[in-house]
């Protein structure tokens, strides 16, 4: 394609929208080619403006819907046009639902070349207040002269310039707003460029990244708004391994799973579950299809601070956590110890690296939990035939990855699928979880 047929056309054009992209958009053809339409639902007849024009693809935003959907609601959020937190509000939950569990039964079928002899009912927590877990950006705007928090806006680095969230903890999404006041307040106000928010049962924290040393003034000032409010206040002048407490005196971030008499303590930076109520279903399901017994060991592999672990413990003869990050690893141990479980070991390995050690291989395990982050596990699958497991349970934030490896799993390694279904970890965006039961 030249440059000149690359143009962005200034008159609107209509399509036909087919499906949903991965990432939310509508997917449409227009004279044989592709283009990802944001705004846009299947269905819908839709008037579109170009933005942008490739030689594989084009893209495009809403004018005006000609045909609607029915699956068409009205956005609770005034900002959702344009920022990138949420792509799905305009699409009716029970909806979403059914989106994401064909785009995982579509990838599983695709990319793998598996299918499931089963499809599990979905999981389902809170659509609103769920966010536990978020990094906020922070930004002073010249032209409008105040600090403006919030996410990034869709496709760009720009802030949204926004005063609540829906979607968030309503402790820190109701208070957008006063945060992007106090940081106008302080001396440098210029010098934060982001906001990490952890949200426990009981407390929630912000962490502030501040790219020069913050003067005396500015920590009172922060110190009176987390009196105010009640929100823990962490500093972070440099990297992860630098934050600290600066109010109150002393802070603990705790989740509990009730199901199984455990908590949990964290710190603001460890990775944990964003929808903490949809954590629990799901480490309830993940333990129920994995049936572990009293004669069993169990493999949690990618454990974190123990979410699966120690759940599984309650029930499994021995259970033995990996872990790449030397601190999570810590932070399983010290719970495990805090909840008094002692049939509970602990190992940090790197799970990405294919001559990876195996030490605590030891006898091999029966069962298997596999939790990797979106680039799957496919470094450790080929070891996962010698530790001799019968069942594995595989939870996954990423269904290409999950349909890739379940295809080594199934075709290579000699299991087959038993049943996968979808997690609403993440609703109103395109973001799919979900989990999967593989048996030799």
């Amino acid at each position: 394609m030249s440059k000149r047929s690359r143009r962005i056309p200034a008159e609107p054009a209509e399509a036909c929208v087919e499906s949903l992209s991965h990432d939310g958009r509508g997917v449409a053809r227009v004279d044989g080619k592709v283009i990802f339409i944001d705004g846009a639902l299947p269905g819908e007849r839709v008037l579109f403006q170009y933005t942008a024009r490739r030689r594989s693809n084009d893209e495009g935003r809403v004018v005006e819907v000609l045909e609607v959907s029915r699956d068409r609601v009205i956005p609770r959020c005034p900002w959702f046009d344009r920022c990138g937190g949420c792509s799905l509000q305009h699409l009716a939950p029970d909806a979403q639902i059914v989106a994401k569990q064909r785009m995982l039964v579509e990838q599983l079928r695709r990319i793998g070349g598996v299918e499931a002899a089963e499809i599990m009912p979905p999981l389902i927590g809170p659509r609103w207040g769920y966010r536990h877990k978020a990094r906020l950006g922070v930004r002073y705007v010249q032209a409008k002269e105040r600090v403006l928090v919030g996410f990034r806006e869709k496709r760009s680095g720009f802030i949204v310039d926004m005063d609540r969230c829906d979607v968030l903890h309503p402790g820190v999404g109701m208070r957008i707003g006063e945060i992007a006041t106090l940081i106008h307040s302080l001396q440098a106000y210029r010098r934060i460029p982001q906001i990490e928010v952890a949200v426990g049962d009981e407390v929630a924290a912000l962490v502030f990244r501040h790219l020069d040393p913050l003067v005396e003034r500015d920590c009172a000032r922060l110190r009176a708004f987390g009196e105010q409010t009640g929100l823990h206040i962490y500093l972070q002048p440099e990297g992860p391994d630098s934050i600290f407490l600066l109010w109150p005196e002393t802070s603990e971030l705790v989740y509990r799973l009730p199901e199984f008499q455990l908590e949990f303590c964290f710190l603001p930076t460890d990775f944990t579950q964003v929808n903490s109520e949809l954590n629990r279903l799901m480490v309830c399901r993940a333990v129920e299809l994995l049936e572990p017994r009293t004669d069993e060991r169990v493999l949690d592999l990618f454990c974190g601070i123990g979410n699966f672990s120690l759940p599984l413990a309650r029930s499994a003869g021995e259970v033995v956590g990996v872990e790449g990050e030397a601190g999570l690893v810590q932070r399983a141990q010290e719970n495990a110890a805090r909840n008094g479980i002692e049939n509970v070991s602990f190992r940090v390995a790197d799970l990405a690296r294919e001559d990876i050690a195996m030490e605590w291989r030891e006898e091999g395990f029966d069962k298997i939990l596999l939790d990797p982050p979106r680039s799957g596990a496919l470094e450790i699958l080929p070891r996962l035939r010698a530790f001799g497991a019968v069942r594995i349970v595989y939870v996954s934030c990423n269904p290409a990855t999950l349909a890739r490896d379940a295809g080594e799993l199934v075709h290579r390694h000699g299991y087959r699928l038993l049943s996968a279904g979808v997690m609403d970890m993440f609703p109103h965006t395109a973001h799919v979880e979900s989990i999967a039961l593989f048996e030799r």
